[in-house]
């Protein structure tokens, strides 16, 4: 796999990265809206099975390439399992042009002061060896910010930064994603210290080297123009964080220089007893628009 050619198309690629990273604790709610309920598996092998065909239907589908869709996320089983008889990392980038990514964050600690950083990620190392091993080009990792403290938010980014700094040892991109949560009641002004925040986080990130950042589209139009311009960001990508594909694309279209990374949003629409037909029809109509909002 050319890193080179995956460095490009992140840097200057016309689309957006396709979350397909639901992990243990989200799958349920993720199967369920496909329309699999949960009575249709017994045990988790079973609902990480359905998970898998899930993804794998989405990946193989004619409109999943990356002429739109320039990146995945993907979850830690969906690296070590196969999509069309390749290793799925392989058959993204080889098959589809989508530059593979994984998440590697294990979850979230318990509320304090205003946010829940993340859980300690047992074997990083070795998971970070791994991911290089499958041709992987970056990571991701989710924290939540659940309102305005500064204390907190100063935590949270120091936290990512600190992981991030660990992946770019491993000549892996981190996408640091400081989550702000959509109902936090006082959002605009956790987003105004966030920021603040990242542009200090930044001067940590060694010359030449760059991180991607996941943010919460945000309520002040254009608010991370600053950190779409910075030399050691490549690329500030938006998450969807629980709005509609329609609520969503509109927010986003306001803000130039940002790129979707939607879960939710891209899978909104699509069930397991579609026919190949509808649902290909669907998720093409899906990626359509999220690349429209990501380019306009």
């Amino acid at each position: 796999m050319s890193r080179d050619a995956m460095t490009r198309q992140m840097q200057t690629g016309q689309g957006f990265i396709a979350a397909l990273d639901q992990s243990g604790g989200s799958t349920p709610k993720a199967l369920r809206l496909y329309g699999v309920p949960e009575t249709a598996y017994a045990t988790e092998a079973e609902m990480f099975d359905l998970i898998h065909a899930m993804r794998a239907r989405i990946a193989t589908a004619p409109g999943f390439t990356g002429d739109k869709v320039i990146g995945a996320i993907l979850f830690e089983m969906t690296m070590e399992r196969e999509i069309a008889g390749k290793p799925a990392a392989s058959y993204l980038w080889e098959e589809k042009g989508v530059v593979p990514f994984l998440k590697i964050d294990k979850g979230l600690e318990a509320p304090a002061n205003g946010v829940q950083m993340l859980k300690p990620i047992p074997g990083l190392d070795a998971l970070l060896d791994r991911a290089v091993a499958h041709g992987i080009f970056g990571t991701k990792e989710r924290s939540v910010i659940l309102g305005a403290d500064a204390g907190g938010i100063a935590d949270i980014v120091a936290q990512q930064m600190d992981l991030g700094l660990a992946v770019l040892a491993k000549g892996l991109i981190p996408i640091l994603e400081p989550e702000v949560d959509i109902n936090a009641p006082d959002k605009s002004a956790a987003e105004q210290i966030l920021l603040a925040a990242l542009l200090k986080g930044l001067d940590r990130v060694p010359a030449g080297q760059q991180v991607m950042l996941k943010l919460t589209i945000p309520d002040q139009a254009g608010l991370y123009a600053p950190l779409i311009a910075h030399l050691a960001v490549m690329r500030v990508v938006a998450l969807s964080g629980g709005y509609s594909r329609d609520d969503a694309c509109a927010r986003l279209a306001q803000n130039p220089g940002m790129i979707a990374s939607f879960s939710r949003a891209l899978t909104e629409g699509l069930s397991a007893d579609q026919s190949d037909a509808d649902f290909n029809t669907a998720l093409t109509a899906a990626i359509d628009a999220i690349h429209a909002a990501s380019t306009s």
